[in-house]
């Protein structure tokens, strides 16, 4: 620990001069690859699923990537709205072209979003489905099969969840839960003004306890628990959308222990946005997780500074509030975000989907994903349209995975009322990779909270075990580092207790398997 917190002490004393490295030249490494190319993979999917419905599912569309039969490769649960959800099993040959075929599941309607959480912790990953309803836990069962698990407590209370995660606090079994609830669609004043009560769900011995009021609620759209200031003590961060809240509610910053809102009292400036997506890395190079908030209009990345954030110049090329491709020049709505290094370069790259709530005239109705790839200096450009990716749906949830096996990070996109699309990476000349995953006995299998830091050169890399965030869309799935032409890294993990690991060094191009 003595190593640990003599880097991030290093790191805390650079702080003034974190924004003049985002902005001219970051802290990492990196050189520059070919240009990102995918290859439309959806066309192969046993069949075309749509996140379909009105007014009730106008948010929502989020989508699981996790391994459910232990082959090492990612299987997909995406939701349906009022068709139903669909889980996709993952069969593609290492290193070949992806497919998936269908897998056997309940039909379940109404569905949101979900995120995959081993909550009673048998190493078999199970999904946190989320409802315009009374939500789910499925319980993994291996070989992609799963059952209703009604057995812990949770609440059956039928409210309209848009938002979740998961966190393990000390001392604790099961997971403590995060459930954020939209729209209180009872209220015959509403919809406006109307946002519903969010729920923090803790362990009561072998099952959770009576839900504790995250209030006020301000209609949540993504939520994430993140250790953002590395002291040991994760925060709730929820993204609330101000459609709904109009004008008395804000960005806000839970403290669990005791359980309060951050204000400005703590160095926590409020922050009003129509936010719709948490995504959380490092991005700076000093250790401390940066969050890029998605939003109508502007997508607002914002520096880690240690007690507080603040969000990158214009000139970062990251804000990505108008369609970059196209003759519509409203303003655009981001929705998931999600880092990863899609080039393997070394530098975290950002996809953001992009698509109107319905009809909405001030908002872009042609509305292109981005892929802002990030360059040395800090800046990100846009290159989805060279990529192949920039379709003009209303895309919803997304995410990012190697869905076969050859170390570049595939593309996940859900849409509203268009089918799901897959993208494979097929960028040429794409660097070296690791990525890793991380096991510890019981409770929390997954290592949720841990730290990974990887060096090679004069970078450090580092990227936080979580669940959350994204918009209704989350992973469980090896940590994936890109490493340029570097041929091995040192690699170490902080678990969750804090306890380091040595630095070990790893060859590249290989999925490592951390036990503790």
């Amino acid at each position: 620990m003595k190593d640990n917190n003599k880097m991030l002490g290093v790191a805390r004393a650079a702080r003034a001069q974190r924004c003049v490295l985002v902005c001219f030249g970051l802290a990492f490494g990196g050189q520059l690859f070919a240009a990102p190319a995918f290859k439309d993979q959806s066309p192969t999917l046993p069949a075309a699923h749509i996140y379909a419905g009105g007014w009730p599912h106008f948010v929502g569309g989020g989508v699981a990537i996790f391994d459910c039969n232990g082959t090492g490769q990612p299987d997909i649960f995406a939701a349906g709205g009022t068709a139903p959800a669909a889980l996709f099993v993952n069969i593609s040959n290492p290193g070949g072209d992806i497919r998936f075929t269908n897998g056997d599941l309940p039909p379940i309607t109404d569905v949101t979003g979900a995120y995959p959480v081993d909550v009673n912790n048998d190493d078999i990953i199970d999904l946190m489905v989320l409802r315009n309803g009374a939500n789910i836990l499925l319980r993994g069962l291996g070989d992609c099969q799963f059952t209703a698990d009604d057995s812990l407590g949770l609440p059956a209370d039928a409210r309209w969840t848009t938002a979740f995660s998961a966190t393990w606090e000390s001392g604790q079994t099961l997971p403590t839960l995060a459930i954020g609830n939209y729209v209180d669609a009872s209220n015959p004043n509403g919809p406006f003004g109307t946002c519903d009560t969010n729920w923090l769900i803790r362990p009561d011995g072998a099952r959770y306890g009576v839900p504790t009021a995250i209030d006020p609620g301000f209609c949540p759209l993504s939520m994430l628990f993140s250790d953002w200031q590395r002291n040991g003590a994760p925060m709730l961060r929820i993204s609330n959308d101000r459609q709904y809240y109009i004008s008395d509610g804000y960005e806000q910053m839970w403290q669990l222990d005791p359980l309060r809102a951050l204000t400005a009292d703590d160095g926590w400036d409020r922050l009003q946005l129509w936010g719709m997506g948490i995504a959380s890395r490092d991005i700076t190079g000093d250790g401390l997780p940066e969050v890029m908030l998605t939003s109508m209009g502007d997508q607002l990345l914002m520096i880690n500074q240690g007690d507080g954030f603040v969000a990158v110049p214009y000139a970062t090329g990251s804000y990505a509030q108008r369609p970059f491709t196209g003759d519509d020049g409203r303003p655009s709505t981001g929705w998931h975000a999600e880092f990863g290094d899609i080039d393997n370069d070394g530098l975290p790259d950002l996809f953001i989907a992009k698509g109107n709530v319905d009809q909405m005239p001030d908002l872009a109705m042609r509305d292109p994903n981005n892929l802002l790839m990030q360059q040395p200096d800090g800046t990100f450009v846009e290159m989805a349209d060279q990529a192949g990716i920039a379709t003009m749906d209303r895309s919803r949830g997304a995410g990012l995975a190697d869905l076969n096996g050859n170390g570049l990070l595939d593309i996940v996109v859900v849409n509203r009322r268009a089918p799901l699309e897959v993208w494979q990476n097929i960028t040429p000349d794409a660097g070296n990779w690791i990525a890793v995953d991380l096991r510890q006995p019981a409770p929390n299998t997954r290592a949720i909270g841990a730290f990974v830091e990887l060096r090679h050169g004069d970078t450090l890399q580092t990227r936080e075990a979580t669940i959350g965030g994204g918009h209704v869309s989350g992973s469980l799935i090896p940590l994936h580092f890109g490493l340029g032409d570097a041929d091995d890294a040192q690699l170490r993990v902080i678990w969750p207790d804090g306890t380091a690991t040595d630095w070990q060094l790893v060859a590249a191009n290989q999925v490592v398997t951390i036990t503790r």
